[in-house]
């Protein structure tokens, strides 16, 4: 006759062994049902929304602007047409030229690429949002002095992009500032001024006007 295996084998007993092992099966089939669950409900909270208007918040130069929207319209459109910023102008609309520039966050973007809905719970700041108490800022001054502009209509979008640079970089050379601006186009051709009022703007003086004359 066949000897019964032993009852204990180790530090366990096979009952023991047996009920742990249905113990740690259980749970792990659980966790991986709350788990399901918790993604079906996240899902579910994810609503569809669209095609008509929907509340959009935004804040703009520290002041919270609540509006009714479609997804589908831009900053821009947002900024331009249904409130009375206007200082970002439309042009390409297709992030070509620079006119619609804004900062988020300190970070200059194209306003006509980002829709409005997405820029929810983000700083923006447009060119209305620089000057203080009717002072110009020294960027916008230095934009004035050295007549940096011709039809004006480029010029918000390269003041809030010098802005950002200087931000970030009080001391900039002049290649960091073509770098900075060359995602904005001037048509009449005042990328030398917009340079000098660059190291205006930073109290650079430029060695030689030739350096700056580069710049075109």
């Amino acid at each position: 006759m066949k000897s019964p295996e032993p009852e204990n084998f180790g530090a366990h007993s096979r009952r023991t062994f047996l009920k742990t092992l249905g113990t740690a099966a259980v749970t792990a089939a659980a966790a991986r049902a709350q788990s399901v669950a918790a993604e079906l409900e996240k899902v579910n909270a994810e609503k569809t929304l669209g095609p008509g208007a929907v509340p959009v918040t935004l804040k703009v130069n520290g002041e919270t602007l609540k509006l009714m929207l479609e997804p589908r319209v831009t900053l821009l459109d947002a900024l331009r047409n249904y409130s009375s910023l206007t200082g970002a102008k439309e042009s390409c609309d297709r992030a070509a030229c620079g006119a619609c520039t804004v900062m988020m966050d300190n970070t200059p973007i194209y306003a006509c690429q980002k829709l409005a809905i997405e820029a929810q719970g983000r700083e923006i700041t447009t060119v209305e949002g620089l000057a203080k108490n009717g002072k110009l800022t020294k960027v916008q001054q230095a934009f004035w002095d050295k007549d940096a502009l011709q039809c004006g209509y480029c010029t918000p979008g390269f003041v809030m992009s010098v802005t950002a640079l200087l931000k970030k970089n009080p001391r900039p050379t002049a290649e960091e500032v073509k770098h900075a601006c060359a995602g904005n186009l001037c048509r009449c051709g005042t990328h030398p001024h917009i340079l000098q009022a660059v190291f205006q703007a930073t109290g650079v003086n430029t060695a030689s006007k030739t350096e700056v004359m580069d710049y075109a």
